[in-house]
């Protein structure tokens, strides 16, 4: 009969998947649960019941006693005309004619299923390429040992509780509720059946157009790519695409889902490419003159109103002064327009390189990068892994250094305050970089943090106050409101007078200048090329885009005390962050005197031990803040929020 070549076919499957295994030096057998954990663990198992599980999810065996039978994908390697072939060929008939309906005995354990009873039936079913099979389920509760793994584990059971969804994995920590944000679902919303099935039918539709794709052959899961996907094209357009649009968009992003099996996904660009000189040839012979380069400026404030935008206003003023008619920039404001059709009217008027100038724009940015490819869009945030939209920011920690350093040295109680705006990427470097700058000058002082985004700047700067902290390292930029008033950059606050001692500089001229240039001579465009990771440009005091200005109330000593380090961080030889030195919690960062990287200064998600104070959670946080933490958080603000829910 040709249902007996089947049985046959599966063992040769079988086979082959050992000797590649072996090949590799992998373990082609299947793995028991009890070589995993102790055998006494599965007493304490919480009971789920019969519910359909992935079959793809099932890995191994409870016992060890089947090992021997199966291949690690489980498909059977005993010899044929055995007691065994003919039970597999006998259940591969009944599933062919009626279904496996009989629920498998799993545990399941790290999202993953290990088979107590019905070992053949799930051979038989991975044979088939079945999807799902009913299963009474156990599950093994992990300890909370704060590994990876585990903490990834237990964000995605919060996930399960209100979706009840079980089939997909993302892989990066706050990937659930990044998808819970981008479905506009609270994160303790419990899903209705109408919406379980949506969901379902979408993450069908698109594995199916992901698989075709080549997406079986990239070592990321389903649900990564599927989270991808939706921050570019948002979930309800998935949910009414068809499999054929879904494959078409995703060949448009294709770089942007393969990004994310790369461990080191962003590429730092820490400091401006030399500008290409002009051959002699081109200086004798006659050549056409380039196109003049037009490119926007996208503000989601009128300057006027922002301090943060009146910077970046100045900045384009100066480029366009600079390059002349070489360059043709404008502005674009979107206070009666959504962020989306302003970058839509940008590019229809023909500019080819975009700035938006907030994190918060990042999602539209993307978006508009991933549509229009010849057009070069370019965010002003930090940390964010995105093929098709370019970062830029500055190195401001290493001015919070020298902040640091100077109030160190002014504090007569040792007691200094700092007012920080979010906790986002780059700002909790500047928080440390300012209180081991401090410490380097005074081994005693303490950096007592509050939070312009939970309590406002001004009110922040008066609760240090009424702690009796008057020298305070507040808001980098200057702000228009009133509450914003109160404090800005290093200053010593009394109750009745407040002293600027000294600011942060962003020269965002110098930057709009520098990235303008090499726009024009297609530097961008061939480190674009060049690369396969997102780039994010992180310049600093070395570049000239940031620097430190003195306030006439600095004494001339500190002055000179400050420029010796200033100095020494253009040259490259002052080193904000040397190691070793100690969080809040006790932990030792590094183990001999070194220099963090710049990927370890830009995702540190800890205080030093000389900070007094915390990260907020996201309930504390303003709607402005919740927003930008939603877009460049640090992570451990975002697993707040998870845990505030």
């Amino acid at each position: 009969m040709q249902q007996e070549l089947y049985y046959k076919e599966a063992l040769k499957l079988g086979q082959k998947e050992v000797r590649a295994r072996l090949a590799k030096n992998e373990e082609p057998y299947l793995p028991a649960l009890d070589d995993i954990i102790p055998p006494e663990k599965a007493l304490t198992g919480v009971p789920l019941g019969v519910m359909q599980i992935p079959v793809w999810f099932i890995v191994g065996t409870k016992t060890s006693g089947r090992l021997n039978a199966f291949a690690a994908n489980f498909l059977p390697i005993i010899d044929e005309g055995t007691e065994f072939a003919d039970k597999w060929e006998a259940l591969y008939r009944s599933h062919i004619s009626e279904g496996i309906r009989e629920p498998i005995k799993v545990y399941e354990y790290l999202n993953r299923y290990y088979v107590e009873e019905g070992n053949k039936r799930v051979s038989v079913l991975k044979y088939c390429g079945a999807y799902s099979v009913p299963a009474n389920v156990t599950r093994i509760m992990p300890e909370r040992d704060g590994s990876e793994e585990v903490q990834l584990y237990y964000e995605y059971l919060d996930f399960n509780r209100y979706s009840k969804i079980n089939f997909i994995e993302i892989t990066k920590r706050g990937g659930y509720r990044d998808l819970l944000r981008a479905m506009g679902k609270r994160l303790d919303e419990y899903w209705t059946i109408d919406e379980q099935r949506r969901f379902s039918g979408a993450y069908y539709y698109f594995e199916k157009a992901y698989v075709e794709n080549g997406g079986d052959k990239l070592k990321i899961t389903v649900g990564d790519a599927m989270l991808t996907y939706i921050r570019i094209y948002g979930y309800t357009e998935l949910e009414n695409a068809g499999e054929a649009e879904i494959r078409i968009n995703l060949r448009r992003i294709w770089e942007e889902i393969a990004l994310n099996e790369k461990d080191d996904m962003i590429e730092l660009k820490t400091a401006p490419s030399e500008e290409k000189k002009q051959s002699v040839l081109s200086k004798v012979l006659p050549i056409s003159r380039p196109a003049k380069l037009k490119a926007a400026f996208i503000y989601d404030i009128a300057p006027e109103k922002s301090g943060w935008v009146s910077d970046h206003e100045m900045g384009r003023k100066h480029a366009q002064t600079v390059l002349g008619d070489k360059v043709d920039t404008s502005v674009y404001l979107c206070e009666k327009q959504s962020v989306a059709e302003t970058l839509e009217k940008a590019i229809a008027d023909g500019n080819t390189l975009i700035f938006t100038i907030s994190p918060r724009m990042l999602d539209d940015s993307l978006r508009a990068a991933v549509k229009y490819p010849d057009v070069i869009v370019m965010n002003c945030s930090l940390n964010t892994s995105h093929r098709y939209v370019r970062t830029y920011y500055t190195r401001m920690y290493e001015v919070k250094f020298i902040l640091g350093v100077l109030a160190g040295s002014l504090t007569q109680s040792g007691r200094l305050g700092y007012v920080c705006d979010y906790p986002i990427y780059g700002q909790i470097a500047g928080i440390n970089a300012f209180a081991l700058g401090a410490q380097m000058a005074n081994p005693r002082a303490k950096v007592f943090l509050e939070w312009s985004s939970v309590k406002g700047a001004k009110e922040a700067a008066l609760s240090l106050n009424r702690q009796h902290i008057h020298i305070i390292s507040s808001q980098d930029t200057a702000r228009y409101t009133q509450d914003d008033r109160h404090s800005f950059g290093l200053s010593h606050i009394g109750h009745d007078k407040t002293d600027l001692l000294a600011v942060p500089v962003w020269k965002w001229g110098v930057y709009y200048e520098k990235i303008l240039r090499s726009t024009l001579d297609k530097t961008i465009k061939s480190e674009y090329i060049n690369t396969a990771r997102a780039l994010n440009y992180y310049w600093g005091m070395s570049a000239g885009v940031v620097d430190v200005e003195y306030a006439p109330a600095l004494p001339l000593a500190s002055r000179r005390y400050a420029d010796f380090f200033r100095s020494s961080l253009i040259s490259g030889v002052g080193k904000p962050f040397l190691t070793p030195f100690y969080t809040q919690s006790g932990e030792i960062i590094g183990s001999r005197q070194s220099e963090l990287t710049l990927e370890q200064i830009i995702s540190m998600d800890y205080l030093v031990d000389n900070v007094v104070g915390s990260i907020p959670t996201y309930d504390e946080l303003s709607p402005v803040g919740q927003e930008t933490v939603d877009m460049v958080g640090i992570r451990q603000a975002k697993m707040k929020a998870k845990e505030g829910n």
